[in-house]
């Protein structure tokens, strides 16, 4: 893979760009054997792992100091893995692909990683913001059904601008003030959005309990729930709907005389069904009815996200639905739209996740969502407080959106600071970095 391949951006750098392991030697990471108890006991070498990025990724860490897991020097001894020093820089290559770091210790890393241990021509922070530059780059190219990944092969054939090394500390000087400034706006914006869901899911939650009604209480015997007013009856999901998994997806029904676009658990979101990458099943005419969705039908996703829920709208004239979904429509008085809500008060406690059957992917099953006990008012209550929510929901969505597109006009500018300040697009010894954030509004 070439460098225009990788990052088309560097062919605009004022200096020459080189292969980072000619100024840097480039290692890798291993897992001792876990079947050695002996690897895995007095440990004392810090060993990085894609759990220690799950836990950082949230924030912009420069440094890595600590460390999940550790190994004994015996295990470092007996395997491939290799003790780096302090400030060798790493780069996830699996999963969490882009994720960089420098080592504040001496440090151990799991297979997921390329490291480079700097040498007298390249600075290790200045490396650090030229590979959070190309991130992106990385994202895009890294390969794999499961797990994206950037192989080896490619991660040696990686390029970096290179100055002179008084240059490449102004610039890790600069980067470091800039970027900060940035990540403390995003980290406020991050805080604002997550305040706004938790008041929204608050809202539902007090619907669904109805906390506001002027009602004697009783007990539901839900721990979730708490207690609801006495005239609200608490009864299973099938006493007022009638639940349906969708047809099995195979290598059968994948093709056919009969082909018909359906719904799969990816297209369903939270109030929202997504249109734009319908497939294709065979459905042939005495299947029709039984797998058809109407408009007014509520779909909720088996797993994923069990209990992720949307009503269809009939956007799309003649659609069916996979095996990942519930259809689920009314037998009673009640409204799919307060069970909608009673399942997003659920799931936004963890309910469904909490009794899932699988052990890494829950899964809600058809005798579960059957089973399930929410409270069902009579129908004026369940349309007065719905319409309510529905208020609420609209609002709260326009807030959101002012905060995500603030969000990513902050990682766009990030982004091309890094680029443009290790690409010597402007001098950073006069560069204040305070058109940065215009027109994103200080919290």
């Amino acid at each position: 893979m070439s460098q225009i391949d990788i990052a088309p951006w560097l062919a605009e750098s004022r200096w020459p760009t080189v292969p980072i392991r000619l100024v840097a030697r480039l290692g890798s990471g291993h897992t001792p054997s876990r079947s050695k108890p002996e690897y895995w006991t007095n440990c004392t070498e810090p060993w990085i792992t894609l759990a220690d990025v799950w836990q950082l990724r949230s924030g912009q860490t420069n440094v890595i100091t600590e460390t999940k897991e550790k190994v004994s020097k015996l295990g470092l001894a007996n395997s491939s893995a290799t003790l780096h020093p302090a400030q060798t820089v790493i780069l996830s290559r699996t999963a969490s692909v882009g994720f960089s770091a420098i080592m504040g210790n001496d440090m151990a890393t799991s297979q997921d990683f390329a490291t480079w241990t700097c040498g007298p021509r390249l600075d290790p922070r200045y490396l650090l913001h030229a590979l959070r530059g190309m991130a992106p780059d990385l994202k895009r190219v890294a390969t794999g059904s499961t797990h994206k990944t950037i192989y080896m092969p490619d991660i040696e054939q990686l390029r970096v601008p290179l100055p002179s090394m008084e240059e490449q500390r102004r610039i890790a000087d600069f980067l470091d003030t800039e970027t900060s400034r940035i990540d403390k706006l995003t980290k406020a914006r991050r805080r604002q959005l997550s305040l706004l869901n938790a008041r929204f899911e608050g809202a539902i939650l007090s619907a669904i309990r109805g906390q506001e009604e002027p009602h004697p209480r009783t007990e539901s015997r839900l721990d979730w729930l708490g207690s609801v007013p006495k005239d609200w009856p608490v009864m299973p999901v099938s006493y007022h709907f009638e639940v349906l998994l969708g047809k099995m997806l195979n290598q059968e029904s994948a093709r056919g005389p009969h082909l018909r676009k359906y719904l799969r658990n990816t297209n369903v979101q939270w109030d929202h069904i997504e249109t734009d990458d319908l497939l294709l099943m065979n459905f042939p005419p005495e299947e029709r009815n039984r797998y058809a969705i109407r408009p007014g039908d509520l779909l909720i996703c088996e797993g994923g996200e069990p209990g992720r829920a949307a009503i269809w709208n009939g956007q799309v004239e003649e659609i069916y639905y996979q095996k990942a979904l519930h259809r689920v429509r009314p037998r009673s008085y009640s409204s799919p739209r307060w069970l909608y809500y009673c399942l997003r008060a659920a799931t936004s406690l963890n309910v469904f996740a909490v009794e899932g059957n699988a052990t890494t992917i829950s899964h809600l099953t058809g005798e579960q969502l059957r089973a399930h006990r929410f409270p069902f008012p009579q129908r004026k209550v369940q349309d007065r407080l719905v319409a309510r929510l529905d208020a609420s929901a609209r609002a709260h969505t326009r807030l959101k959106r002012v905060l995500q597109e603030q969000l990513a006009l902050l990682a766009e500018r990030r982004q091309a600071l890094i680029t443009a300040a290790v690409t010597g697009q402007f001098d950073v010894s006069t560069a204040s970095g305070r058109n940065v954030t215009d027109g994103v509004p200080t919290p």
